[in-house]
């Protein structure tokens, strides 16, 4: 049994490690606050966008853009892979870089050895050195920073490449932030764009009504209503109160790389959110456990202290004894 000394030095050890994870979760969900926010503020446009693209597609049911045509062999490929730049966020990094490295090995399996991995974030940077794959840069910034000018940045670099050839898909990988307590683990196609309009908007199904991260915080919110759901909107063909100019072909080759800029931008708010709601989840959990295990050193420390006790009685009353 270890000595009270020891006992009592565990206990300071673990009341400071929750003091560190307890301020940890706070400032995980000021950051998840602020990333929800970023979210709310770019709604408005992409949800614009959409009624826009939308109504363009309706008019034109067999549109066509270099960015949407499939390429009849695949043989280079790219990924933009989403990812933080700390740890401490719970499964969140490791599963982003288990389904690139399902990917890859996917691709690899069909014949497929030329695969360019954009990187968005440090941990998952780290991973593709080690792998040895091709990297496209040195994007870790974005990941702490999100801004709309490096996503486009990219978006443009990889469309300008995938309409020269050098690549003939894309894909994304990133946590799709739903709610607070719900990040799915995303993987869909990038380019060649699909332009049917049942596809645009899937995404858009956020709820950003609260920062509770717990199941039975999620669940309250449910059943008393206040989860806000996206109402879906009929979408209605461009009638002859619009006019076009020069004509729809060419406003559809505007609309389309705005549309990709968008992906990348908010699929980067959505990783970004999610990090922060995985780091409140894994922060509470340590936080949980500390008071757990507080609570058995505590009653280890009770007892130990009771044994003594009684043990020095014991020899003061033996004591008395002998010398009557």
């Amino acid at each position: 049994m270890p000595s009270l000394k020891e006992i009592k030095t565990r206990i300071a050890s673990v009341k400071s490690t929750r003091k560190i994870t307890s301020a940890m979760k706070m400032v995980a969900s000021s950051k998840l606050h602020h990333a929800q926010t970023a979210i709310q503020n770019m709604l408005p446009y992409e949800n614009m966008l959409e009624h826009i693209l939308k109504g363009f597609l309706v008019s034109m049911p067999d549109a066509e853009s270099v960015y949407s045509l499939e390429r009849g062999e695949v043989k280079k490929v790219a990924l933009i892979v989403y990812s933080s730049n700390s740890s401490l966020c719970g499964g969140f990094n490791g599963n982003v870089i288990r389904m690139m490295q399902q990917a890859i090995a996917g691709y690899k399996a069909q014949g497929i050895s030329d695969i360019t991995i954009y990187p968005i974030g440090r941990k998952v940077a780290e991973k593709v050195t080690k792998l040895g794959c091709q990297c496209a840069g040195d994007f870790t910034e974005l990941a702490d920073k999100p801004n709309a000018k490096g996503c486009a940045d990219i978006a443009k670099e990889i469309a300008a490449k995938f309409v020269d050839g050098e690549y003939d898909k894309v894909e994304m990988i990133y946590h799709h932030f739903k709610s607070a307590g719900t990040q799915i683990l995303t993987r869909r196609t990038f380019l060649p764009i699909d332009l049917s309009t049942e596809k645009i908007g899937n995404y858009n199904d956020r709820d950003l009504s609260s920062n509770l991260v717990t199941q039975k915080a999620q669940e309250y919110l449910r059943k008393k209503g206040v989860s806000k759901s996206r109402k879906s909107e009929e979408v209605v063909e461009l009638n002859d109160n619009f006019i076009v100019e020069p004509d729809m072909e060419s406003v559809l080759s505007v609309l389309i790389p705005k549309l990709l800029n968008l992906m990348v931008y908010t699929a980067l708010l959505d990783s970004n959110a999610s990090e922060h709601a995985a780091r409140m989840v894994a922060m509470q959990s340590a936080t949980d456990n500390a008071d757990e295990l507080l609570k058995d050193l505590n009653l280890e420390f009770n007892k130990s202290r009771q044994a003594a006790i009684t043990s020095e009685l014991l020899d003061i009353v033996g004591g008395s004894v002998n010398n009557s």
